[in-house]
């Protein structure tokens, strides 16, 4: 599948995907993996052997056609509602897809909703640090041309934003944390074509109500430009930054570690520092 030979950040972070559900002993009865595109996190979770049970959300029938052909069960949504049962799946994930959510809060609160209690939510998305490089570079290219900038590349959420939502969504235990890929390409256009064939161009774009100009090729040129003379490395490849954002949060349960309740602590501070200077305590 052509989708395939560009999405390689999917299928990187699918393995990482691997790697954070390794941290838990859990095994899991059933699975809802938000945005499957092509089913690589599905693959992954299929050969980790602590899945039982994957649906597979996705909205493009293209992808939907590809993920049935492999045997993969599908719903399609081509809304931002989970319309699944309250407490239906004891663990979702999402490999970068929840970039394309508008309401991003409100989705991380159905994901909590269709959680049982204890269970897990692990996804990532693309983060505020991401291509800065290209952001850089359109900003200067088109201000030079123009004498103005229009919007080009999308906000994205930063970590403290995320960790925030989370806790929002009434999460146990949330944890947010960030990786930062580098990509070397060949060339800037290499890096936009890549962004095309892994379907990423238009989730980068402004949102529906921002006045975008067209991007014209004196534009694109003088951006070329500009990138290759800041970021090029010394074999001539050009470097390109995704900082993706990773999520983790349990569904609320009674057995979960809770936090001690302001003054309940054994052990005064004061006390303690005292000893230390004291040379009671080594």
């Amino acid at each position: 599948m052509r989708f395939r030979e560009y999405a390689f950040l999917k299928g990187r972070e699918s393995n990482q995907l691997l790697e954070r559900l390794a941290d838990t002993s859990r095994e899991f009865d059933r699975a809802l993996d938000i945005g499957a595109h092509d089913g690589q996190a599905c693959e992954a979770l299929c050969e980790s052997g602590k899945v039982k049970e994957i649906i597979a959300l996705e909205s493009s029938p293209r992808m939907l056609e590809s993920l049935q052909s492999r045997g993969f069960e599908t719903v399609t949504s081509d809304s931002e509602i989970l319309a699944f049962p309250r407490a239906s799946f004891d663990l979702v994930t999402s490999i970068l897809a929840l970039h394309w959510i508008n309401d991003l809060p409100g989705m991380l609160s159905q994901v909590r909703q269709v959680l049982v209690p204890d269970g897990l939510f692990l996804g990532c998305l693309f983060g505020a640090g991401t291509l800065p490089e290209l952001r850089a570079a359109l900003i200067d290219a088109e201000s030079e041309i123009t004498g103005g900038i229009s919007p080009r590349l999308s906000p994205l959420p930063g970590l403290q934003d995320m960790a925030g939502l989370l806790q929002r969504a009434g999460f146990a235990l949330p944890v947010a944390d960030v990786e930062r890929v580098t990509v070397r390409y060949s060339h800037p256009m290499k890096l936009l074509q890549d962004l095309k064939g892994m379907g990423e161009q238009a989730a980068f774009a402004p949102r529906e109500g921002q006045v975008r100009r067209p991007l014209s090729r004196p534009i694109l040129a003088r951006m070329s430009e500009i990138y290759m003379d800041r970021f090029q490395d010394e074999d001539g490849k050009v470097r390109a930054t995704f900082e993706i954002v990773w999520l983790s949060g349990w569904a609320p349960h009674a057995s979960q570690p809770k936090p001690l309740k302001p003054g309940s602590g054994k052990v005064n501070l004061a006390d303690a520092v005292k000893r230390v200077r004291d040379g009671e305590v080594d």
